[in-house]
């Protein structure tokens, strides 16, 4: 039951690390802080996901295909397809933070430091377990970064404001966002993987119970 309301988030809680003002260059120590915590977990769980060789997250899986179907270098594509997600955000009302410049540098950076460091398996139990772990990873760190309200990342922006239309849990949209996004990247020639399906199905609901969890912790707490 509890994890039941847990999926049915649909607003992201204020906490104690919650930033007063969204859009600021100048942000206090503590949601700073707790943003790069957040985006630090989020990249540690993309690059579990890597190196468990389970497959390419969506999102990568789209910038694949378009580098398939264009001849694009894949860091092309990650970059035009990106670009065309802020502009999604024009419709939906959504503002640029500095977390969302932050999103960009620090998940990339993580992801590139620890791919290269962390085990891979050739057990696929191991594998999936490594996948698995990679998702609740990212979701525990998407839920941080995004109650520090400091801004979302360009896929989170998404989201969010796909939410505020839709009025549905954020774990449906997310869910949704994804799927749809591995839909398009296959179409295009992009290669995905047990933990692509993994990544698409789970992200959105890990996100959803990591701050519902967190809300009932600390509002106890308070």
């Amino acid at each position: 039951m509890v994890m039941f309301e847990a999926f049915k988030v649909k607003k992201i809680p204020r906490l104690f690390w919650s930033s007063e003002k969204t859009f600021t260059l100048i942000p206090e120590p503590l949601p700073l802080f707790m943003l790069l915590i957040g985006l630090f977990l989020f990249g540690f769980g993309e690059a579990l996901l890597v190196v468990s060789g389970m497959g390419m997250s969506p999102w990568t899986v789209l910038a694949d295909g378009v580098a398939a179907a264009t001849g694009w270098t894949i860091g092309g594509a990650t970059f035009v397809v990106s670009s065309c997600v802020l502009l999604l955000w024009l419709p939906l009302r959504q503002l640029p933070g500095i977390g969302t410049i932050l999103n960009v540098l620090v998940v990339a950076a993580v992801i590139e430091f620890f791919h290269l460091r962390l085990p891979s398996f050739d057990y696929m139990p191991l594998q999936i377990l490594e996948a698995c772990a990679g998702v609740l990873i990212a979701g525990l760190g998407g839920g941080i970064y995004l109650i520090a309200n400091l801004g979302p990342g360009p896929r989170d922006g998404l989201m969010t404001g796909l939410q505020k239309l839709s009025n549905l849990p954020l774990a449906v949209v997310r869910s949704g966002i994804e799927v749809s996004v591995v839909s398009v990247g296959l179409i295009l020639g992009g290669g995905a993987g047990i933990g692509t399906l993994l990544f698409a199905f789970g992200i959105g609901p890990s996100i959803s119970v990591s701050m519902y969890f967190l809300l009932n912790v600390f509002s106890s707490e308070g």
